[in-house]
């Protein structure tokens, strides 16, 4: 089916590239609901940040590339805003984002030096050593990590979290680094003021928590727009919700989506237990012909079912 060819990946970065969404995430979860950054100040950047790391006849090319970056003005300067979309507990995630964000840091201070080199810019014998000139700063970088999964996070969320038991002398003095990590199931401390996002987050921890009934109270009447609904199928590892969302016209009702998904779950649960009402005949002794007429099936497909059960016949 053509929707299923549709990439978890595509879906999650045509949502968040939407400039109301994206900034309605910062502003909730990391400046805590006040307006920081302003859609319209917000612009893409390159996700590509793979560069080439030096020291002395060492070298190694690092390939990376995040999923999605914006930069927001702010004032006169700007700051730059990542997010990165994570299915898995991924136990090195904070090392995977402190990657990330220095090779961000690291392709913005070659870019500076290259615009000094193509300048014919005057340099000190300190600033000819790394490119850069005493007055040149960098932007900050500020990254939050989305996690959808029914299971909680139970990995590290900083950097020291990684590291084994320190004593105080070196606890000290060691350099942490924390990850912004926002879990969906954990989502209802945060109220965002974009419907949509709202939406998404709220939807997708009812059907974590099985509470289907909540979705059809406040979302019985509501059309849920086709990009928010296919993230919330994403987001809930529904392929029959992301199927419903992209072929709709118009936007979806999450209600009939739910009731699908619940027969969905009814019919497998159905098969599963004609499956093991199969092998259980098999492992009695029954003829193949007469297990298939009972349970009202091919002999081909009672083969096939007793074959992969490893059943006894």
């Amino acid at each position: 089916m053509r929707n299923t060819e549709i990439k978890p990946d595509v879906i999650f970065k045509s949502f968040w590239r939407d400039n109301g969404h994206f900034a309605s995430l910062f502003n909730t979860v990391v400046f805590g609901g006040k307006t920081v950054i302003q859609p319209e100040a917000l612009k893409e950047l390159d996700t590509d940040v793979s560069n080439f790391i030096k020291s002395g006849k060492y070298e190694e090319s690092l390939t990376r590339t995040r999923d999605l970056v914006k930069k927001a003005a702010h004032g006169t300067d700007f700051v730059i805003l990542g997010i990165e979309n994570q299915r898995k507990i991924h136990y090195g995630m904070p090392l995977r984002v402190m990657i990330y964000d220095a090779l961000s840091y690291l392709k913005e201070c070659q870019e500076i030096a290259g615009k000094h080199k193509g300048a014919g810019d005057k340099a000190t014998a300190e600033e000819f050593l790394s490119g850069l000139h005493k007055g040149d700063r960098l932007h900050p970088i500020i990254t939050i990590v989305i996690y959808y999964d029914e299971k909680p996070w139970d990995g590290a969320q900083s950097l020291k979290d990684m590291i084994g038991d320190m004593p105080s002398e070196i606890s000290g003095v060691f350099s942490d680094y924390r990850m912004n990590l926002l879990q969906v199931r954990e989502s209802s401390q945060y109220h965002f003021d974009n419907e949509d996002v709202q939406t998404i987050f709220e939807i997708t921890r009812y059907i974590y928590q099985g509470e289907f009934a909540k979705v059809k109270k406040f979302y019985g009447e509501k059309t849920v727009k086709s990009d928010v609904g296919a993230v919330i199928g994403v987001m809930a590892d529904s392929s029959l919700i992301v199927e419903e969302a992209l072929e709709s016209e118009g936007g979806m009702n999450m209600c009939t989506a739910l009731e699908k998904l619940e027969e969905k779950g009814r019919e497998e649960g159905r098969l599963e237990m004609k499956q093991e009402t199969v092998l259980s005949m098999a492992n009695l002794g029954m003829p193949v012909e007469q297990i298939a007429a009972v349970v009202k099936e091919s002999v081909g497909i009672v083969q096939k079912w007793i074959s992969e059960g490893k059943a006894a016949v």
